[in-house]
C-alpha cells in the first residue's frame, strides 16, 4: 500500500470506541462450537459472503466434534509437552531472573495454498530486494546518489556501521535470514508492520510449535495436509555450510547471549536441529586473524558464526565498548573474509521504519516495480511535511524510535496524557529524524481457544525466508501471535500473548522427498562436532556436582529429621554431632559448628535457612539454583528425558516454600522427598540416557568428585570423633541410613565389628557405587577413556599420579586399624582422611587448570561521564 487513505494534510478520524464482543450466529449453526464474527471487526475464517473458507471449515468442525472437554485436555497435553522440552520465553526485566514458559494455542492459524501462493510471492520478492538495499548500503550507495533515499534516513540510523563497508559473504545474498510481523487487513490483503533481519527470531519457536501440534491432533494434521517445515531448516544449513570461505570442511557455531537471553531456548533448539555446537562470546577468540573455538583439544578453527546477538554487540574493540556478549577482534576476521557472520554484521540497518516510508520508490529503482505487498503507512518526522502532520494527528499514531537499541519505545498516542505529549513532542522537535510515525491498523482476528470456548483473537504472523542458490525459500507457515483480548491491539510474548503454529494447507498430501538426508559429506562434518566449548564441559562438571551436592545434603537431612523427631530419642551428644554434620555436609557454615545451648534445643529456623534461604550459599534452594543453571548453560547436550526431569526438579524446588509453610513440626522429610527422586532420576538418566561422550565423561566426573569430597565429610564428622557406645552406634546408622547402605550393612553383619562393617562398606567396597574406592576408581576410568587413541604417553600424568596415589593408599590401609580408638578419636581414620582430602582437592585443581576456561570479563579502561 503506497499511499494512504488519507490526504497527507489533514487530520485523521478519530479512534472507535472500543468495541463490544458481539457474536453473530454462523450461517453454518452450531457445528463450530457458535463461533461467529464480532461485529465490525474482520475475521480470517469468513469469506467476503459470510461463509467458512473451506480450510477454516474442515478444522473447526473436525475441533467442534471434539467438544469442550476434549479440547481442554489437548491443550493441557500441549502445555505439559512444551514444559517437558523445556520451551521457555524469558521476560525482561524479571527482577528473579526466571523464564516463562512458553504459551501455545492449540487452535492452529490456517492458510490455504492459493492464497499462501499469493503471500510467498511478495514474501520472496520483499526479501530479494532488500537482498538488493543491504548491498547497495554497503557498496556503491546509489539510492542516496541517485536521491531515492534522502542520507539523513541512513547516517542517522545507529544500525547503520561504517566499519562495515565493501564486506561480502560469498555468493548472490548478503541477507542470509529475512523475517517480516505482517496482519491481514478487512479486505483479505497482507500489510507488513516490520522487517527483521539482525538476528530474526521466532523459526525455532515456529518449530517446537508444529512438533507439538502433531503430537496433540496427529490425525487431524494428518488429514490437512499442512506444509512440512524441514525443507527450510535444511536449506538454512546447506547455506550457512556453504559460506565457509576454507576449502576444507566447514565448522559453523550457533552464537548466543547466553541462557539469560529472551530467546535462550531457541538457540538451543535451532543449534541441535541443525547440528551445530552453541557457543557463547567466551568460547571463541580471536588470534592469528581467524575465529578459533576454545575446546578441550585446544583451539579449533571457526569458519561461520549463524549469530542470535544483535549488530553492536559482536564486536566490543570497533562496535559497542560496553558490550559483553561479543568477540574482540571479530569485525577485523570478516573484513579479511576469514570468517562468514549470518545475518552479516551491518544488517540491522534494514530495520530501519524510515525505510518503510520510501519503499516502493526504492523497489521501482532496484526491481523496476513496486512491491507486491504493502507495508504500514510510516511517516518520517525528518521530513518537514510528515513533521507537520504528526504533530497535527499525534493522538492519532503509533510514534517510533527508528533505532530500537535507543532504549525507547514505541507508544500510541492517544494513550498518552497531555503532559506526555508535550514531552514527546518535545523529543520530536529537538530530533526529529529519529522518529517516525504509523497509522495503528486493525487486526484481523482468528479463532482461538479462550476459557473452554473458541473466541475471535487479533492475529500478526511472523514469517521467515532464507537464502537459497539464487533467489529465497520462504518457510510455509511461520510463527503467529495472538492478542489477549478481542480488539487488543498490543501483541507481544512479553506480554503473556500466546501463539500458534501456521498451517498451510494442500488439497493433497505434500510429497515427502529427501528434506532429512544429509549430503555425502555430512557423517565427517558431524565428527568436527566432537569437540566441545570448555565452557560447556565445565557446565556439566559443575552439574554433576550440584546434582550430588544437593542429593547428599537432602538425604543428611532427612536422616537428622528422621533421628531428631523419631519414636526412641537421641542423646544430646548424638544430636550435636548429627547437626554439625548437617552443617559440614551443606557448607552452610557456621551453622550448628560450636553450637550453643539454646540453638540444639531449638534448631528449627536454622535447619529451615538451610532449606529454603536462596541467598544463602550452601542451602538446598541455592546449590540446585546453581544445578538448573548449569543445566541452562549446557541444555543443548542433555536429552529430552533429561531436561524433562530437571523441570521437575525446579518445580518441586518451587513448591518447597509451601510444602514447609507450617515448618518442621509434622513430617519434614515427607517434604523432602520429591526433590530426592527426582534427583535420583536425573542420576539414572545420566547413567543410562546419555552417550559416552565428552559431555558425560566431565559429568560423571563431577558427580565422583562431590561423592568422595562428602563420603569424606560425613566419615569425618560422624565416626572420627568417638562417643558413649549406644551414641557410637547411633551416629554409625546416620552415617549409613545418609549412603543408602543401612539395609546392606544388615544383611552382612558378620563378626567385624560394627564401626568396621560401616567403614568396610563405605570406604573399601569395590562393588558399592556409594563407597570412596568407587569413586577414586570411576575417576580413574574416565580419563583413560578421554585418552583413548592417544598412544604419545609414555609417563603418568599428574591426575593419573593423585588417583593413583589416593587408591593405593585406599587399598593398603587396614580396616581394624582407622577403626582403633586412640585418645578419644578414631587417629589413623582422620590422617587418611585429611590425606585423602588433599588428594582430591589437587585433582579437582588439575582439571580444572587442563580443561576448564578461566574467564576474565573485559573491562573498559575509559568511563565516559556524561552531563551532571
Amino acid at each position: 500500500m503506497s499511499e494512504s487513505i488519507y490526504p497527507q494534510n489533514q487530520p485523521l478520524p478519530q479512534p472507535q470506541l472500543q468495541m463490544q464482543a458481539q457474536l453473530q450466529v454462523p450461517p453454518q449453526g452450531n457445528k463450530t462450537m457458535n463461533y461467529g464474527p464480532v461485529s465490525g471487526v474482520a475475521d480470517q475464517v469468513f469469506s467476503a459472503d459470510g461463509k467458512f473458507k473451506p480450510e477454516w471449515d474442515y478444522l473447526l468442525t473436525s475441533l467442534s466434534d471434539l467438544g469442550p472437554a476434549a479440547l481442554a485436555a489437548r491443550q493441557e497435553k500441549a502445555q505439559r509437552i512444551l514444559r517437558d522440552d523445556g520451551a521457555t520465553y524469558n521476560i525482561y526485566g524479571d527482577a528473579a531472573g526466571s523464564s516463562s514458559h512458553w504459551e501455545l494455542d492449540i487452535i492452529p492459524s490456517v492458510i490455504g495454498s492459493a492464497d499462501w501462493a499469493q503471500i510467498e510471492s511478495g514474501l520472496l520478492e520483499r526479501a530479494e530486494l532488500f537482498n538488493l538495499i543491504l548491498k547497495d548500503f554497503y557498496g556503491p550507495r546509489n539510492l542516496i546518489k541517485q536521491c531515492v533515499l534522502p542520507p539523513e534516513a541512513l547516517f542517522g540510523h545507529g544500525g547503520f556501521l561504517r566499519a562495515c563497508q565493501g564486506i561480502q559473504l560469498p555468493g548472490e545474498q548478503e541477507l542470509i535470514l529475512h523475517s517480516v510481523d505482517m496482519i491481514r487487513q478487512k479486505d483479505g490483503s497482507m500489510c507488513i508492520l516490520s522487517d527483521r533481519t539482525q538476528a530474526p527470531s521466532g523459526s525455532g519457536y515456529a518449530l517446537e510449535n508444529r512438533t507439538v501440534m502433531s503430537r496433540v491432533f496427529p490425525s487431524l494434521f494428518r488429514d490437512s495436509h499442512v506444509h512440512r517445515l524441514a525443507g527450510f531448516f535444511q536449506r538454512l544449513r546447506q547455506k550457512l555450510v556453504s559460506l565457509s570461505p576454507s576449502d576444507g570442511l566447514a565448522r559453523v557455531v550457533v552464537l548466543t547471549p547466553g541462557a539469560k537471553s529472551e530467546t535462550y531456548f531457541e538457540d538451543s533448539y535451532i543449534a541441535n536441529y541443525l547440528g551445530f555446537p552453541l557457543v557463547q562470546n567466551g568460547d571463541l577468540v580471536v588470534r592469528n586473524g581467524f575465529v578459533w573455538m576454545k575446546s578441550l583439544e585446544g583451539l579449533g578453527r571457526v569458519d561461520v558464526i549463524f549469530r542470535r546477538i544483535d549488530d553492536v554487540y559482536c564486536d566490543p574493540v570497533e562496535l559497542r565498548s560496553d558490550s559483553y556478549g561479543g568477540i574482540p577482534g571479530l569485525l577485523d576476521v570478516v573484513r579479511a573474509g576469514r570468517v562468514a557472520i549470518a545475518n552479516p554484521l551491518g544488517s540491522g540497518v534494514l530495520e530501519n521504519p524510515v525505510l518503510l516510508k520510501y519503499l516502493p520508490a526504492i523497489s521501482k529503482a532496484l526491481l523496476g516495480r513496486e512491491p507486491r505487498l504493502a507495508s504500514v503507512k510510516t511517516y518520517w518526522c525528518g521530513d518537514e511535511a510528515d513533521l507537520r502532520f504528526v504533530c497535527a494527528n499525534i493522538k492519532n499514531l503509533i510514534v517510533k524510535p527508528i533505532y530500537r537499541a535507543s532504549g525507547q519505545q514505541s507508544v500510541w498516542g492517544g494513550d498518552l496524557s497531555a503532559t506526555d505529549l508535550t514531552a514527546l513532542l518535545a523529543r520530536i522537535q529537538k530530533r526529529p529524524q529519529q522518529f517516525v510515525a504509523q497509522l495503528r491498523l486493525d487486526k484481523s482476528h482468528i479463532p482461538t481457544l479462550s476459557n473452554g470456548a473458541i473466541a475471535p483473537r487479533p492475529a500478526i504472523l511472523r514469517t521467515f525466508s532464507v537464502a537459497a542458490d539464487s533467489s529465497y525459500m520462504v518457510m510455509p507457515g511461520g510463527l503467529t501471535r495472538v492478542g489477549l483480548g478481542v480488539g487488543e491491539q498490543i501483541i507481544s510474548m512479553q506480554a503473556g500473548c500466546p501463539s500458534k503454529d501456521t498451517w498451510v494447507t494442500a488439497t493433497e498430501p505434500e510429497r515427502v522427498g529427501n528434506e532429512h538426508m544429509t549430503d555425502p559429506h555430512q557423517a565427517e562434518a558431524d565428527a568436527l562436532l566432537v569437540s566441545l566449548p570448555s565452557r560447556v564441559v565445565e557446565n556439566l562438571f559443575w552439574m554433576g556436582r550440584y546434582a550430588e551436592r544437593a542429593e547428599a545434603s537432602l538425604r543428611i537431612l532427612r536422616t537428622a529429621f528422621m533421628l531428631i523427631n523419631g519414636e526412641q530419642p537421641i542423646s544430646k551428644e548424638s544430636k550435636q554431632v548429627l547437626l554439625h554434620t548437617v552443617t559440614e555436609v551443606t557448607g552452610t557454615h557456621p551453622g550448628f559448628i560450636r553450637a550453643t545451648e539454646e540453638l540444639l534445643d531449638n534448631p528449627e529456623v536454622e535447619l529451615l535457612r538451610i532449606i529454603k534461604d536462596g541467598n544463602r550459599a550452601g542451602s538446598i534452594k541455592a546449590t540446585l539454583n546453581s544445578m538448573l543453571y548449569c543445566a541452562d548453560e549446557s541444555k543443548e547436550l542433555l536429552s529430552s528425558d533429561t531436561i524433562r526431569v530437571i523441570n521437575d526438579v525446579r518445580d518441586e524446588l518451587d513448591n518447597l516454600e509451601s510444602s514447609l509453610a507450617s515448618g518442621l513440626s509434622s513430617a519434614p522429610e515427607e517434604a523432602l522427598d520429591p526433590l530426592v527422586i527426582r534427583l535420583i532420576a536425573l542420576s539414572g538418566l545420566m547413567q543410562e540416557s546419555m552417550v559416552r561422550g565428552v559431555g558425560w565423561h566431565f559429568m560423571d566426573m563431577g558427580r565422583r568428585v562431590e561423592r568422595a569430597m562428602l563420603i569424606m565429610k560425613t566419615v569425618s564428622t560422624l565416626i572420627t570423633p568417638v562417643v558413649e557406645k549406644p551414641d557410637d552406634e547411633t551416629l554409625l546408622h546416620a552415617m549409613l541410613r545418609s549412603m543408602e547402605v543401612l539395609i546392606t550393612y544388615r544383611r552382612r553383619h558378620r563378626s567385624l565389628a560394627g564401626v568396621e562393617l560401616g567403614l568396610e562398606l563405605v570406604m573399601l567396597d569395590v562393588t558399592n557405587p556409594r563407597s570412596l574406592i568407587f569413586q577414586f576408581e570411576q575417576l580413574q576410568s574416565h580419563f583413560q577413556a578421554l585418552r583413548r587413541g592417544d598412544s604419545n604417553l609414555r609417563e603418568l600424568e599428574e591426575q593419573d599420579r593423585v588417583l593413583l596415589e589416593a587408591i593405593t593408599s585406599l587399598k593398603l590401609s587396614r580396616i581394624a586399624k582407622l577403626a582403633d580408638v586412640e585418645e578419644g578419636r578414631r587417629a589413623h581414620l582422620a590422617l587418611l582422611l585429611t590425606q585423602l582430602n588433599k588428594l582430591l582437592s589437587e585433582f579437582s585443581n588439575i582439571v580444572s587448570d587442563k580443561y576448564f576456561e578461566h574467564r576474565i570479563d573485559p573491562q573498559q579502561l575509559v568511563t565516559t561521564f556524561w552531563g551532571e
